[in-house]
């Protein structure tokens, strides 16, 4: 099974987090990260780096962040080019809203290549933002 992370500024992760346990109750191989007002980038680094650790017998890991180019995605990414070259499966999508988180959390049972679940996640969470007129 993909392992996930999702991390963001403030309290973002344990936000969606709190959502995601709402529709299917206490997630499993699932890390939440914040990116605290009082954190630097080493302590960020250093808090996705332990939550990759704790999912280290997962078959990959996909990190989902708030913002594309904001620091969480951006550390997420340095890790990403750390795992590829050690040959560890990672993906990140930046961007991430609760449909992406749900659809990944649900999806990872049947998907099992992190790049697939990236791309069928990130798609279906594309499909959820509406603009009602």
């Amino acid at each position: 099974m993909i392992g996930i992370i999702v991390t963001g500024h403030g309290s973002f992760a344990t936000g969606l987090t709190s959502g995601l346990k709402l529709l299917v109750g206490e997630p499993e191989q699932y890390e939440t990260v914040d990116f605290d007002p009082e954190d630097s980038i080493e302590i960020l680094t250093t808090k996705l780096k332990a939550a990759a650790a704790r999912l280290k017998d997962c078959d990959g890991i996909l990190i989902l962040t708030d913002l594309a180019g904001g620091s969480p995605f951006n550390v997420s990414i340095r890790l990403k080019m750390t795992a590829d070259r050690e040959g560890t499966a990672m993906e990140v999508i930046g961007g991430t809203n609760l449909p992406v988180v749900l659809d990944a959390y649900m999806s990872r049972t049947v998907i099992a290549d992190a790049g697939q679940l990236a791309a069928s996640s990130s798609a279906n969470g594309r499909q959820q933002v509406i603009h009602y007129v």
